[in-house]
């Protein structure tokens, strides 16, 4: 008996220390992005073309690290990220969504909460500028998690959020998209972002214009919490990109945080299991980026390319396109 009770103290005294080192050796703060994914290939793009998403993917870094560097909140941090891609013609959100069948732009977003599993997303919005801070509208002004619409716009106004005309979300390369209805593998774009603030707070938000030539009525897995983002405090953030459709039957991001949380798998390695083995098995093209608790970072994807890049407290910083 007394055996049993100098082994139990020593590994909780194990078990301390470890945990101590942990938290010392964990960042300040870890910011990590998506431009979306699919097939993104080097002999496809210009090196115009490259440097414009390159300097884009390393802006929205830079404006949500500042964030993050001045002590700002992890929710702080993936709002403002966000909005520097939806302001922007090259990604699949905000000004750069792509059109419905319809010839419409309709837009998704959502924002999760690691602290307390709040929550919020619109969907079908057609005349937010940045859909992302309806998400987040949502999560901090009503009792519900997702609104779509016409409710969503409504509300977004009487809020003050900056409503558009239509035509704001115009770009003729979305427009000729449209008109060629490509195949769904080069329909990339959605945004994400997931961080970790110097609190250990982690945060997730995702925004999408959805699926060139979708049909009426769609709604991808972007603002489905637990799909396409998720995020707790005792496991990780994620944020997705992909064929929507099997990332909400596969609820992915939630999918992700399970893993680490029931069966102790790695970040890594709960992210891998997801998007290499059970989305591959599908045949199911996407990808995540992810950031846990302990400020361990994941960027994995199953396409040929994801937009995508990371930030730390440390001074690790990258951008990235191409699979190589």
């Amino acid at each position: 008996m007394i055996r049993h009770f100098f082994f139990l103290l020593t590994l909780i005294i194990l078990a301390s220390s470890c945990k101590e080192q942990y938290q010392t050796d964990r960042p300040d703060f870890v910011l990590v992005i998506h431009g979306g994914a699919g097939t993104i290939l080097k002999e496809d793009m210009t090196p115009e073309k490259e440097q414009r998403y390159l300097k884009k993917l390393e802006e929205a870094l830079t404006v949500g690290s500042k964030i993050l560097r001045n002590g700002g909140s992890s929710l702080d941090a993936v709002t403002q990220t966000i909005m520097v891609m939806e302001d922007s013609p090259l990604f699949n959100a905000g000004k750069g969504a792509v059109f419905t069948a319809e010839g419409i732009n309709e837009m998704d977003a959502s924002i999760m909460d690691g602290r307390d599993l709040n929550a919020g997303a619109v969907a079908g919005v057609r005349h937010i500028k940045n859909p992302i801070l309806a998400a987040r509208m949502v999560m901090e002004e009503t009792n519900h998690v997702l609104l779509v619409g016409t409710g969503a716009e409504e509300t977004a106004e009487k809020t003050g959020l900056e409503i558009v005309d239509s035509s704001y979300f115009y770009t003729e390369n979305r427009w000729n998209s449209y008109l060629k209805v490509k195949d769904i593998a080069e329909k990339h774009g959605t945004v994400g972002a997931v961080a970790l603030d110097k609190y250990g707070n982690l945060a997730a938000a995702t925004s999408t214009g959805g699926m060139t030539y979708k049909m009426k009525g769609r709604v991808g897995d972007s603002p489905i919490i637990g799909a396409g983002t998720y995020a707790d405090n005792n496991t990780c953030a994620v944020s997705a990109t992909g064929h929507g459709e099997y990332f909400i039957r596969n609820v992915v991001a939630y999918d992700i945080s399970a893993l680490m949380k029931y069966k102790w798998l790695t970040l890594e390695n709960a992210a891998s299991e997801v998007i290499m083995k059970k989305l591959v098995d599908q045949a199911a093209e996407g990808g995540i980026i992810a950031v846990d608790k302990d400020g361990n970072i994941a960027m994995t994807f199953n396409s040929a390319g994801m937009y995508r890049g990371y930030i730390t407290s440390e001074g690790d910083s990258v951008v990235l396109i191409y699979k190589d």
